[in-house]
């Protein structure tokens, strides 16, 4: 089945590039075109707090707290009924392994907006562009709710947004750095959502995963390392479908399409 059969069978435009590690080889399918990052942000972010422990810039034992005014509402502790204190790195990995927004937000106070940005730019990422963290995302949303008008959070020309190759430049970049990267990538593996990517792939593919979700949007970019060593970079985004976040079949089809474009390297 083609990739643009598996997106078209669930009415969703995908996008999607898979790259073999260490190579050249690659899968497209409409891979330059812009996508709404959503959480799939974080594993930038991650990967600049790593490179600035490695530096001495910053202690991962520090602590930060989250209060009321913090919360924005979803999993981890941004759903707390109550204030909790917590490390710089324990903030890490609850922003990749449950998709904690406010520990998202307490990491990007530390690490700084401007220094993931330039992260990004250091390794060319020209066409990733990011507005803020997410609490900045949702004051979008909020303002554009407000005055009846089309949200910018799910237009990638006005929010963070970035394209499947870059994506996998990022994760690329992440693999071959043994020190920050390996650290990104082991928080990676404790995500919680098995339903896209993970999903895709045999038990004894080792995967280290990052999803992204909004209405109408649903993301997932991960690297898949298999039995023999050889490791792929995957990005998938998709557009479309019913505007609820409870899509088991676009989810089905990501993980599907993540290893139709391996196989197809594989081969």
């Amino acid at each position: 089945m083609s990739l643009s059969s598996l997106f078209d069978a669930v009415g969703v435009r995908g996008f999607l590039h898979a790259h073999r590690l260490g190579s050249a080889s690659e899968v497209c399918h409409d891979a330059d075109a812009p996508v709404v990052l959503a959480s799939v942000v974080k594993v930038a972010l991650a990967y600049e707090f790593a490179r600035q422990v490695a530096a001495g810039l910053l202690d991962p034992a520090d602590r930060v707290r989250a209060t009321a005014a913090d919360r924005l509402g979803g999993s981890g502790t941004s759903g707390f009924a109550d204030d909790v204190e917590y490390s710089l790195r324990d903030a890490a990995l609850l922003a990749l392994s449950v998709s904690d927004n406010t520990a998202a937000d307490l990491l990007f106070d530390r690490v700084g907006v401007e220094n993931v940005r330039s992260l990004l730019a250091e390794l060319g990422l020209t066409r990733t562009t990011i507005i803020g963290a997410p609490r900045d995302l949702l004051r979008t949303i909020i303002e554009d709710t407000d005055a009846g008008r089309p949200l910018r959070a799910l237009d990638p020309l006005s929010t963070t947004a970035s394209t499947p190759r870059e994506m996998t430049a990022l994760l690329a970049a992440i693999w071959s750095d043994p020190g920050a990267g390996a650290q990104v990538l082991e928080r990676m593996t404790a995500q919680v959502s098995w339903h896209r990517l993970t999903a895709g792939f045999p038990a004894d593919v080792a995967v280290a995963a990052k999803t992204g979700t909004m209405p109408g949007v649903r993301n997932e970019i991960g690297i898949a390392t298999y039995p023999d060593g050889t490791a792929y970079a995957i990005a998938v985004f998709t557009v479309g479908g019913a505007e609820t976040l409870r899509r088991p079949d676009i989810d089905r089809a990501i993980g599907d399409a993540a290893r139709a474009a391996v196989d197809q390297l594989r081969s």
